[in-house]
């Protein structure tokens, strides 16, 4: 019997993140993949590649997880954008009502930096009320790790793991915390927090910028090894080695930045 999981995450119509990822992540370890879109984004050419967003209405995100939890026993669901306070709602009951036993969290936070009282900010706000307490696994970057964390600037492998302890000790989540390209150093650096260990997994890097679906495919590539019943830390070493294989056999097309790939990885 094959393992289930559910990605709850937006539709990225290039293909090189939100569901379309997970779905591909999944597949690449052996998980069958649910879906329940939350959004639909496009970049748009004519306006610097700037996102396109369009929310889905909650009703139907609500189907859409009554359909895949009728049909499937889900081993773990992974969390993306969800984008709007009423799609937070929604999901956040949905949780409470299936009481999934592995809830991953790519904790998108769409709120800039020095916003007041905005939707962005009034989306930000219910994701932590409301979807953090009811993870048992998140993937911050380092904004969002920050954001998290409540702390300023995060300028060193110390930070980084201050902040990540922050997070386990504030929602009681384990934590896998991304340092990435923009820590500086010559690897790309992930903190690892959960009750009992605190571990810095580390990879060269590879380029200075960031890959299009690279988050996505790390918090994808955790759930499914955790629906496969990994322990937390093997799933998080697991998907270190998928998202590093991923950047390296990147997608090239005509927008400014790369896509990840992940035909390559063979474990």
């Amino acid at each position: 019997m094959v393992h289930v999981a559910l990605a709850i995450a937006g539709s990225e119509a290039t293909g090189g993140a939100g569901a379309q990822t997970d779905i591909k992540t999944f597949h690449q370890l052996g998980v069958f993949g649910t879906v329940t879109l939350t959004c639909i984004v496009s970049f748009d050419p004519q306006d610097g590649w700037a996102h396109r967003f369009v929310s889905i209405d909650p009703g139907t995100i609500a189907d859409q997880i009554e359909s895949s939890t009728a049909v499937h026993e889900i081993d773990a669901v992974k969390l993306g954008m969800l984008g709007t306070p009423e799609t937070i709602d929604a999901v956040a009951g949905a949780l409470a009502e299936h009481d999934f036993p592995h809830v991953v969290l790519d904790p998108v936070m769409i709120c800039k930096e020095g916003e007041g009282d905005t939707p962005a900010r009034a989306t930000d706000d219910a994701l932590m009320a409301k979807i953090l307490p009811r993870a048992t696994f998140v993937t911050p970057n380092l904004g969002e790790t920050r954001i998290l964390a409540g702390t300023g600037p995060l300028d060193s492998l110390e930070d980084l793991t201050a902040a990540a302890r922050a997070i386990h000790e504030r929602w009681g989540v384990t934590v896998l915390a991304k340092g990435g390209v923009e820590l500086a150093g010559e690897d790309a650096v992930d903190v690892f927090v959960d009750d009992e260990r605190e571990v810095v997994l580390r990879s060269p890097k590879i380029g200075e910028h960031r890959v299009s679906g690279a988050g996505c495919t790390l918090a994808a590539a955790v759930t499914a090894e955790l629906a496969k019943g990994a322990d937390a830390l093997d799933a998080a070493r697991t998907a270190k080695r998928v998202v590093t294989s991923a950047i390296e056999h990147r997608q090239h097309g005509r927008a400014p930045f790369d896509a990840v790939y992940q035909g390559f990885y063979r474990g």
